[in-house]
Formats: C-alpha cells, sequence, structure tokens
C-alpha cells in the first residue's frame, strides 16, 4: 500500500468488486460533491441504488457529470465497478485530454470481506456474479500498471486505507537565513504575511491582536506589505493599507517573539539610508527581531498619487543594488566614509546600531534581481509556483558567479495561499474568493488545501531548499480566524 500523496486535482478511477469498499475510501479523502456514483445516480433516476433496469440512464447522467467536471479541471473520482476495460480506457483518454492526472486505485479487498459485505445488502449481488468480479479484480491488481495512469494504487486489506490526497509543488535549496525563533526545530520556518487589514473600527486592537495571535498559534515572525495605496492583486484601492514601519514599531512593543519586518520596501519610494534608520530603530525597539525585505518598486499608480517618480527598470535595479549596499554600509561599525562598488557615502553615522546583523531579503523574479540577491543579500524571495526551480537555478548560478556559497543566500518564498479547516471549507473558501476566474484554476494557483496538506507541501519545500514560508492569507478575517493555521504550524513541529 502506497502512503504517498495522490495528485490533486485529478480524475480518479475506482475498481473493486461489490463490497470492497470503494465508497468508503473515497468518502474519507474527498468532498461528496467531488465523488461521482453510479449506485447513486441509479437511487436518482431509479428506484433505488440495486435499481439495474435504471443502469442506462445512470450511466449517461455520469458520463455527462464527469465530462463536464474534467473540463473544468476540478478533481473527480469515478465511483463505479471500474472494471469495464472500455469505460477505463475512456476516462483515462478524459483526464488526458482536460490535462487532469489519472488515476486509478484498486480496491483488492479479501474475498471473504466482500461477500460477508455482500450478504448484508437489502439486495446482495448474485454469488457467481460477484465471483466474476472478484477474479477481475486481481487481474486488474497485477496489470494496471502497464494501462498509462499516472498512478496506480492497490489497496488491499479490511481498513480503509492510508493514502493521503495532496497537491505536488517542487523547489530548490538554499541556506538557512538568519531569521530563528523558538521553533527552529521545524524544517522550515513559517512567517506570516499581512497585506489586508479589515481592521473595521479599532485599527489598533486588530493589528495589535492578529500579531498575538500569530505568535501564539506557532509563525515565526510577521510581515508587512510595503505599498501606499492598496494594490489590485489584494482588494480595492480605498481599503486600508497602513505605513509599515510605523505599524511595526506598534508591534515590537508586543510580548512576542516574532520576527518583524516588510515584505518589501520598494527603493523606487523609499531612500536606502531611511530604510537603514528605521530597520535599524526597530531592531533595537524589538530586541534584535527585525529583517529588511528590499525591492525595486513597480506599481505607477502609487508613484504618481504620491507625486513620485517612477523610474526605468533598469534605474531602479540599479538603485535595488545601491540600496543593500547603503544598509550594509550605515549599519557596519564606525561613522567613516564609504566608498563601494553602488555607493559613496560622505559618513557612515547611524545611531542606534542593530542589535546584531539584521538579515536583507531581496524579493523579485527576475534574473538580475536574483544576481543582486546573489551578490549582495542574505535571502532571496520568489513567489510559490511552478517556475520555483528555475528561479533557484538562477540564483545558485548567479551566486557563483558573484564568488559566493549558494548556501549563504537562503530561498524564501511568498505563499498566497487558502487554507481550509477541512477540504469542503477550502473548496468553499475558493468559490468565495475566485472572482470570475475557473475553480480548479485559482485553488491550484493559490494550492487550495487542508492543514495537513499545506503542512506536507511545505515540508517539500523545504526538503527542496527553502528555508521561510511567507504566509499570506488573501481571506483573513481576524485573529480568530488565524487558528485554522495552527494545525498546519504543530504539524510542522
Amino acid at each position: 500500500m502506497t502512503t504517498s500523496p495522490l495528485p490533486d486535482p485529478a480524475l480518479v478511477v475506482l475498481a473493486g468488486a461489490a463490497g470492497s469498499g470503494k465508497s468508503t475510501w473515497a468518502a474519507a479523502r474527498y468532498r461528496a460533491v467531488e465523488i461521482v456514483s453510479s449506485d447513486a445516480l441509479r437511487g436518482i433516476v431509479g428506484s433505488g441504488p440495486a435499481d439495474l433496469d435504471a443502469s442506462g440512464d445512470a450511466f449517461e447522467l455520469l458520463d455527462r457529470i464527469v465530462a463536464a467536471r474534467a473540463g473544468r479541471g476540478l478533481t473527480t473520482v469515478v465511483d463505479t465497478l471500474g472494471l469495464d476495460d472500455a469505460r477505463r480506457a475512456a476516462h483515462l483518454r478524459l483526464a488526458r485530454a482536460a490535462g487532469l492526472a489519472a488515476v486509478l486505485v484498486v480496491l483488492d479487498t479479501p474475498a471473504a470481506l466482500c461477500r460477508e459485505r455482500n450478504r448484508g445488502r437489502d439486495r446482495p449481488v448474485p454469488a457467481t456474479v460477484l465471483t466474476g468480479q472478484l477474479r477481475r479484480v486481481r487481474g486488474l491488481a497485477a496489470t494496471a500498471a502497464g494501462e498509462g495512469w499516472d498512478r496506480v494504487v492497490v489497496v488491499g486489506g479490511d481498513a480503509v486505507p492510508g493514502v493521503a490526497v495532496a497537491p505536488a509543488s517542487s523547489a530548490s535549496r538554499g541556506r538557512e537565513l538568519r531569521i530563528s525563533s523558538g521553533r527552529d526545530a521545524r524544517p522550515v520556518r513559517v512567517m506570516l504575511q499581512l497585506s489586508r487589514f479589515p481592521w473595521g473600527d479599532d485599527p489598533a486592537r486588530w493589528v495589535r491582536d492578529v500579531a498575538l495571535a500569530a505568535d501564539a498559534v506557532g509563525f515565526d515572525g510577521l510581515a508587512l506589505m510595503d505599498h501606499l495605496v492598496q494594490i489590485p492583486q489584494v482588494g480595492r484601492a480605498w481599503e486600508p493599507i497602513p505605513e509599515p514601519y510605523v505599524t511595526l514599531g506598534m508591534l515590537a512593543g508586543l510580548p512576542t517573539g516574532l520576527r518583524l519586518g516588510t515584505l518589501v520596501s520598494p527603493v523606487s519610494m523609499r531612500a536606502p539610508g531611511l530604510v537603514a534608520k528605521a530597520v535599524a530603530t526597530l531592531d533595537v525597539l524589538s530586541g534584535g527581531r527585525a529583517f529588511c525585505g528590499l525591492g525595486a518598486g513597480w506599481w505607477a499608480r502609487e508613484h504618481a498619487a504620491y507625486g513620485l517618480t517612477l523610474p526605468s527598470a533598469p534605474e531602479r535595479l540599479d538603485r535595488l543594488a545601491a540600496g543593500v549596499e547603503t544598509l550594509r554600509a550605515l549599519w557596519a561599525p564606525g561613522t567613516g566614509p564609504h566608498a563601494g562598488r553602488y555607493v559613496a557615502l560622505p559618513e557612515t553615522t547611524c545611531y542606534p546600531r542593530p542589535i546584531g546583523p539584521v538579515p536583507v531579503i531581496v524579493g523579485g523574479a527576475g534574473e538580475r534581481t536574483l544576481r543582486i540577491a546573489a551578490e549582495l543579500a542574505d535571502g532571496a524571495n520568489v513567489a510559490a509556483d511552478d517556475r520555483l526551480p528555475q528561479r533557484i537555478d538562477v540564483l545558485r548560478r548567479a551566486c557563483a558567479a558573484a564568488g559566493r556559497d549558494p548556501a549563504e543566500v537562503e530561498v524564501t518564498v511568498l505563499d498566497v495561499a487558502v487554507v481550509g479547516t477541512d477540504r469542503d471549507d477550502a473548496a468553499a473558501r475558493v468559490e468565495r474568493l475566485r472572482g470570475r476566474t475557473r475553480a480548479a484554476t485559482f485553488a491550484a494557483r493559490h494550492h487550495a488545501g487542508t492543514p495537513a496538506q499545506h503542512a506536507r507541501r511545505y515540508r517539500e519545500l523545504a526538503g527542496a531548499g527553502v528555508g521561510t514560508v511567507f504566509l499570506a492569507v488573501p481571506d483573513l478575517r481576524d485573529s480568530e480566524d488565524l487558528e485554522r493555521c495552527a494545525p498546519l504550524l504543530a504539524a510542522l513541529l
């Protein structure tokens, strides 16, 4: 019996004799709306689940439902006997046409148990028919691997087997950033990234309570987005987005162990020297818990609205490299002049100094941005998407070109993920959030799943090289809403 996660979304075809436990297996793993059962459809179009006279209509409906769901990229579990070679082949072709993973689950349940369950039915399958089904199942268990499925799971025994369902993910390995906490036993650190602030009538209380709850449920840190106007990827322009360093200053006084910083501050609208001063102060006031995220900047609207000039992309990247160097110079011992590769300063007087080394994370996925991170930063932050392996490869090659050990530059990811308390809750959240985007597309883009699925995915990221995940919960309401993240974080310990 395999215990590795099944792909999700997928077209899952069950195969097994009457009484083998197919419906029980499916119900333990999938939402009811994801399971298309021929017995259930007989009960709808006929007199009951065992009304064989209704089989034609039931299978016609089944085929239409399966095709419609697959065409929308939705996980679909086909609960029939699954022993018809032609129907299995048709489902396999459908999965290929829809771009879905194709999974065959064969329930090779002991014959005596199937017969016992069959005898307990209101309308048992004739003994000779059941014997034939059992024989065909044994043959299928031996030959299914040659049919072309992406995964074949053969389940035996009398228990509901423990094959998990989880979305796959991939990444690459970097080094551990100097962001530590009391949860260092985890394979990956998880920071809460706040980008929405539905704080109602008491903003200070909302922010305080969310930070205290984040610490209580087990987050390692808290990062704030740094924008002047709420970005369209997150919300509407008139929604509140507070000045991050003022907000972080308030959070520094709370009794938490959270690391605090921005993800990320754009050099296109923040002078690096002022960022250095703000972060150094934050580090002192928080007792050495600050980190600094720095990026090039990108959104023209907020620059224009606040009377700021948005430089060209090459100039912004020049400023980013100079900005990281400026931070290092102003945080270094002494007050003398600095003459570096990207910036010259007549003096480097910046007091208070940070308590200790402050990690600098460069955000952005472009090749030059990653080269800047490789040369100058402690970490790079990119999206947790399918292009992550390629971006990490660029980062590693850039480290080698800069003469740095790739282990010195940690890979961190921003993960805008839908976290549901269970599979049904995750699907309901997708439906509320997706707008006009296809549900399957939105769910895949935001790794929609349960806490256990996210914990498994984070372990995969850690095993592949990611050191820190910045988790942004797109539908976070308040501090109590963070409770759904607690099982995820606990599973990583």
